[in-house]
């Protein structure tokens, strides 16, 4: 279970700053448990979608498809 910081946990840890809300707290409001949210924060490489998207929704915000410079990707392989 290796974890690093990606863009998802970073933008999560600073929406829920910018709302004032503790792990708990955003936990608790989301409905999901606090190690899910300390796991997201941590960047664990693998989380539900569906629990992602509970936290998510709390920011009006959902998980979506992001195009990627294919060629860009190619060269770093």
């Amino acid at each position: 279970m290796k974890k690093n910081l990606n863009q998802l946990s970073i933008h999560v840890k600073n929406k829920r700053k910018q709302n004032k809300l503790t792990q708990t707290e955003l936990a608790l409001k989301a409905g999901v448990g606090l190690r899910f949210v300390r796991d997201l924060e941590q960047g664990k490489n693998t989380l539900r979608m569906d629990k992602v998207n509970d936290v998510l929704r709390l920011f009006g915000e959902t998980l979506g498809a992001i195009p990627m410079d294919r060629q860009k990707l190619l060269k770093n392989e």
